[in-house]
């Protein structure tokens, strides 16, 4: 491209922030009288600002990918900042933007639920969209799931960390505590991922009662958070065709009862070591099904359930070298000749949400790793909000800057949205909708 074509189509976009707000508002026009229906666990005689400019503010946070309290508080503490943002969230404008103390406090109190009530609703206002059908395989939606590590340190801020010992026995024995969480994010297609439903990974009050009596408990772990966080979905999407796709940590009999109880297909990846006794009859059958790179096996016996096998053979030439890779997956859906490659591709699709979902959270657009709050509901209020952000951010990215052919380095995304909040709005970047709330008052 040459630099003046460049030059043309990045004078597209004229206001970051405005067309961010823009694809808001054409996706989810919703978000923000959500926030206002959320619960709210003050007194009102203490409130001065609302739960809608609370939880907006926390919302641009994500936008703007800061880190922490204290950087957002700072970075929104510009008069023109402040006047804009209230100006988005259709506010009555205040002197100042509420104080990262000050939200600490609110979201201690809020209970999580009512987080999770928007982002049920954020999947299904998508869902219902036909602009992402083409995203679901065999007429069903990918439910993406794994695990991620959040805040990790020498200190256990709170006893719901999880613990980890290292050099176990030996002199220089210590410990380490962290938060986790279990994701399940929809795939929506072009490389969009959405939060559907989060379960805390975490040392629940039983487990800490327990452990005042005996040293030898064992703790959370992603298997057990599975069977709650399935138990959510089933809850929040009842008729919602679901296939799951997981990693090798998911080849057990637990995951595999759950999917079939409820009803949904799972796609699953089977690694060396994950069930010896799948990979045992699978290489003991003479004859399998074949075509181009794919191999697969149905009706294999695992405990009480029967599963079929799927292999895929990568080819790839990279410095004069061919590479090899194998690929193998368990699942409970018929293999056939004309659906084996189309399981293949939304096998391959699990790498998203750690690309698209925690990569992106933790490096490029903020840093979900950080602790905000050392309050256990407070965490996982701040996780949520994050997620919310983080996919209107997802569909700017696409709905407007690969549309626009607009290249940027994922870094600099964030910080061009967050350098945009305290430009001067004109007429023209205020909306029609927003010209007439102004005329009426």
């Amino acid at each position: 491209m040459s630099r003046k074509r460049e030059r043309i189509i990045q004078k597209r976009e004229k206001n970051a922030i405005v067309e961010c707000n823009r694809i808001q508002r054409q996706f989810y026009p919703e978000l923000f009288s959500k926030f206002e229906e959320v619960k709210d666990p003050r007194h009102s005689s203490y409130i001065e600002y609302s739960g809608k400019e609370m939880l907006g503010t926390l919302y641009y946070k994500g936008i703007a990918g800061l880190p922490s309290m204290q950087e957002m508080t700072r970075k929104f503490n510009d008069e023109l900042v402040a006047s804009n943002l209230y100006h988005f969230m259709r506010s009555e404008t205040k002197e100042f933007m509420p104080h990262g103390v000050t939200l600490n406090e609110y979201l201690e109190r809020v209970e999580p639920k009512e987080l999770e009530k928007i982002q049920k609703d954020l999947v299904y206002k998508m869902i219902r969209r036909k602009t992402f059908h083409e995203a679901t395989v065999l007429k069903k939606w990918l439910i993406l799931i794994d695990a991620t590590e959040l805040d990790e340190d020498f200190t256990q801020k709170n006893e719901y960390y999880l613990r980890r010992v290292y050099n176990r026995g030996e002199e220089n024995e210590f410990v380490k505590y962290h938060r986790s969480v279990l994701e399940a994010k929809i795939y929506f297609g072009n490389n969009l991922v959405c939060s559907a439903a989060t379960e805390t990974i975490e040392n629940s009050e039983q487990y800490n009662e327990k452990r005042k009596g005996a040293q030898a408990v064992k703790q959370d772990c992603e298997s057990s958070a599975f069977v709650r966080l399935a138990e959510k979905l089933k809850k929040n999407f009842p008729r919602l065709p679901i296939c799951i796709v997981a990693d090798g940590l998911y080849v057990n009999k637990k995951v595999i009862q759950t999917c079939n109880s409820y009803g949904w297909d799972y796609l699953i990846r089977y690694k060396e070591g994950c069930a010896s006794s799948i990979k045992e009859e699978y290489e003991a059958l003479p004859e399998k099904n074949s075509l181009l790179g794919v191999e697969y096996v149905n009706g294999l016996v695992f405990g009480k359930e029967e599963i079929n096998v799927l292999n895929y053979t990568e080819r790839k030439v990279k410095a004069k070298k061919e590479i090899i890779t194998n690929f193998t997956w368990i699942t409970n859906i018929e293999i056939t000749n004309k659906n084996a490659q189309k399981l293949v591709n939304a096998g391959r699709s699990r790498w998203k949400i750690e690309n698209q979902g925690f990569n992106r959270q933790k490096h490029w657009q903020g840093n979900i790793e950080h602790a905000c709050s050392f309050h256990e509901k407070a965490q996982k209020n701040h996780y949520l909000m994050e997620q919310i952000s983080d996919f209107i951010k997802q569909l700017y990215e696409y709905f407007f800057l690969k549309k626009q052919e607009i290249k940027k380095l994922q870094k600099n995304i964030s910080s061009d949205l967050l350098a945009s909040f305290g430009r001067q709005l004109t007429r023209e970047d205020i909306s029609r909708f927003d010209m007439q709330g102004i005329s009426q008052t």
